[in-house]
């Protein structure tokens, strides 16, 4: 399989390790493999297409001055891109929020069935299309509990503390089920590891 058809989760240390050394190939590249599911999670966490873009400009921007930082130790490089896009998206909620805009609060249930299903953005490939379905379907098959606590915590950027609150649950449940979820993530999605 060569680089422009390997899925994102398979991207390799030592691309970043090029990038680190200035090669806008790699860059390139890195985009290339990465662009679509983190476009994808930002615009899940804030709800705006434009936003979505503007975060992940910004990204990139930190992954090409930061790039040396990464340790290979504490992750593969799709999880520090997503842990990146995951924490930046949920700084803009809590700044948008603290400024009057708009509420972290998400779409009702109701209102989300009803908006129009686009299809992948133009920045998806047939590869991130079946990697974002296989990411929705082991969400869904996972017990309501734990995906409740997952979204509230990945998307809405909750502390366990502020779950438990919400879900009227004792901190030690939403821990458990947080962990139980991903654990049954990880497992579902380890084809896209390989």
């Amino acid at each position: 399989m060569d680089s422009s058809t390997r899925p994102a989760s398979a991207l390799s240390p030592d691309l970043l390790a090029q990038v680190a050394k200035g090669s806008q190939q790699a860059f390139e590249e890195l985009y290339d493999q990465s662009s679509a599911l983190l476009y994808t999670l930002a615009l899940r966490i804030l709800g705006d297409r434009d936003e979505a873009t503007e975060l992940l400009q910004e990204i990139y921007l930190e992954v090409w001055r930061k790039v040396a930082r990464y340790d290979v130790g504490r992750g593969s490089p799709m999880a520090w891109l997503v842990t990146l896009a995951r924490s930046r998206a949920i700084d803009r909620l809590r700044s948008r929020a603290s400024k009057g805009y708009g509420t972290t609060d998400p779409i009702d249930d109701r209102l989300a069935a009803q908006l129009p299903n686009e299809g992948p953005s133009p920045l998806e490939d047939q590869q991130q299309t079946e990697l974002r379905a296989s990411v929705r379907k082991a969400l869904a098959e996972l017990p309501e509990g734990q995906q409740q606590a997952l979204e509230l915590a990945y998307f809405e950027g909750l502390s366990h503390t502020e779950i438990a609150e919400r879900l009227r649950q004792p901190v030690g449940t939403i821990k458990t089920r947080i962990k139980l979820g991903m654990t049954k993530l990880k497992i579902a999605l380890q084809s896209w590891a390989d």
